[in-house]
């Protein structure tokens, strides 16, 4: 039995390979204007600025202006194209300021103006494409990071087809506060959406921390307030060590689900907001009545997490959110109205959701976010069977060695 990993039997279930550093480092670094075009274009620039400098005569000079074309170049081309526009702009600078005469020393002068200018935009073109390489190596170890932390969606399970769409504050951030996993383990399809108090590296450390407990709890657990309380215990020794380095500790609001395929959903809130239900055109919170503490606070309360079973018919879609969407705001000021908004969008399948959704996200505020968004769809797959308890142990059994690497 595979543990996690999307089962490839859709398409669209399993991403394009990355693309290789070397890939991204050259797709970074190519030239944005092709050698032809710019071979047309200097000869054409070339003979406007020497035509208007014979019209003008010796009144006005513009052949000297043409020292800045090799820096203009060098914005959006490679070393080569640079060094190519420098040796051609150079003798007809050098031959105009000859032929317009001078004393020894002007002639000399502005000659070594033009030579130090050429040099200068193939220098700053060489420095450009290094700082470029430099960021595209950068953004790949950010993607490979990603990978680690936030699994690509959509994923397939035996119970489940898991959808969503994630779009941290930081448009140059791949990762957010924002968390989401789904793990099929021998009890089900185990699923987790949270938001980290706080952004920044800080709150993906403790992101990361849950993740990593929610992996290895949700196949080992047989219980899901079991994997509730591994993820807590992670995030409490995260905190502690936060502490030790002088670091705030913080907290994560999160909704836990297990799906088993028999029609209903085991939940366990911890803070979070509570799901939408969509099936049949109708568009309704999911009532959840035993909300906990987020995690890392356990200790703050005396009652004990529990499981709430909802129900979840055939055809449904469940969508789960964090607040970066309940809390989007327009010009003025105005929340996002998503309740409102679900209810014309019920027929839509899981996909066709999540793109109008996100659309209307931008829209309504206006592509100005304060907070990082994720939003996640299930919706049950026709594969499912339920274990039975013996199997399902067994399985476990079998899934914590893998995961152990026994």
């Amino acid at each position: 039995m595979t543990i996690g990993v999307p089962r490839p039997s859709m398409a669209r279930i399993v991403e394009p390979p990355m693309t290789d550093a070397g890939e991204r480092e050259r797709a970074a670094v190519a030239a944005r204007i092709s050698t032809p075009v710019l071979i047309w274009g200097l000869a054409l620039l070339s003979l406007i600025v020497v035509g208007l400098d014979v019209l003008t005569g010796e009144d006005l000079r513009l052949i000297p202006l043409l020292v800045v074309v090799p820096a203009l170049v060098s914005v959006f081309c490679t070393v080569r194209q640079t060094v190519a526009a420098a040796v051609w702009i150079m003798p007809i600078v050098v031959i105009s300021r000859l032929a317009s005469g001078g004393s020894f020393w002007d002639i000399t002068s502005g000659v070594c103006f033009t030579v130090v200018a050429c040099a200068l935009g193939v220098g700053v073109c060489a420095l450009r494409i290094r700082h470029v390489s430099e960021i595209a190596r950068l953004r790949s170890a950010a993607v490979a990071l990603q990978r680690q932390i936030l699994r690509p969606l959509p994923v397939l399970t035996d119970q489940a087809l898991v959808d969503g769409v994630y779009a941290p504050i930081e448009e140059d951030h791949l990762v957010g506060g924002d968390i989401y996993e789904v793990v099929q383990s021998p009890y089900g399809t185990r699923v987790i959406i949270g938001d980290v108090q706080g952004k920044g590296l800080a709150a993906i450390g403790v992101g990361f921390a849950a993740l990593g407990a929610f992996r290895e709890a949700a196949i080992r657990e047989p219980v899901l307030t079991g994997v509730v309380d591994a993820v807590e215990d992670a995030v409490a020794r995260h905190n502690a060590f936060s502490a030790q380095t002088g670091e705030i500790e913080r907290f994560v609001t999160a909704l836990v689900l297990s799906l088993d395929g028999d029609g209903r959903v085991q939940a366990v809130n911890c803070g979070h907001l509570p799901p939408r239900l969509l099936h049949e055109g109708v568009a309704a919170p999911v009532p959840l009545r035993r909300t906990s503490v987020p995690l890392g606070m356990a200790e703050l309360s005396n009652e004990a997490r529990v499981v709430e079973w909802l129900d979840f018919p055939p055809g449904a879609t469940l969508l789960m959110f964090t607040d970066g969407v309940t809390e989007a705001r327009d010009a003025s000021g105005a929340f996002y109205p998503l309740d409102a908004r679900l209810s014309g969008w019920t027929r839509l399948g899981p996909r066709e959701l999540l793109d109008t959704l996100h659309a209307d996200l931008e829209a309504f505020s206006g592509g100005v976010r304060r907070d990082d968004i994720a939003v996640l769809t299930l919706r049950g797959s026709s594969s499912g069977s339920r274990r039975s308890p013996a199997t399902a142990d067994a399985d476990a059994r079998r899934a914590a060695e893998a995961f152990s690497g026994r």
